[in-house]
């Protein structure tokens, strides 16, 4: 064997472009953003869009509309805004005999309570129902019904 071989021994291996035969001369298949240019080749200053004609100032109504949560009547009166004459009131109670008064006096009559006192419960307004109604309009807003 001879000391020198006839092929020389490269001191690198190729790059990957020369070892696939791609020519690093040509330019580059997509176009490389510049400075000031997004990467999807769009520079960042936009025309101004010429489709639709600029806002006019056009006052533009705006109305409220105030809902008002329903009102639940018990025994005593009542905060509430009158819907017949839209103004803030408490409401004035009043109390008229219901079927919880004219159960309770059937069953004192039961009792053998004859002489009258079967008529107590229409003294007691506790057993009594309750209309609600407007102190400035009297118009009836809502009731209360104990049975």
């Amino acid at each position: 064997m001879s000391a020198a071989s006839a092929n020389p021994v490269p001191s690198a291996p190729p790059s990957y472009e020369e070892a696939l035969g791609i020519n690093v001369n040509y330019p580059q298949p997509y176009p490389v953003p510049g400075p000031g240019q997004k990467p999807d080749g769009k520079g960042t200053n936009l025309p101004p869009h010429v489709g639709q004609p600029p806002p006019a100032n056009n006052p533009i109504t705006v109305q409220t509309v105030y809902v008002q949560q329903p009102v639940v009547f018990y025994d005593r009166p009542v905060q509430m805004v009158c819907p017949s004459c839209n103004q803030v009131i408490v409401t004035r109670l009043s109390y008229d005999s219901g079927a919880l008064t004219w159960l309770s006096c059937g069953g004192l009559c039961l009792l053998g309570c004859i002489a009258g006192c079967c008529l107590i419960p229409f003294c007691i307004d506790a057993l009594k129902d309750v209309d609600h109604t407007c102190p400035k309009c009297s118009a009836l807003v809502g009731s209360y019904k104990r049975l």
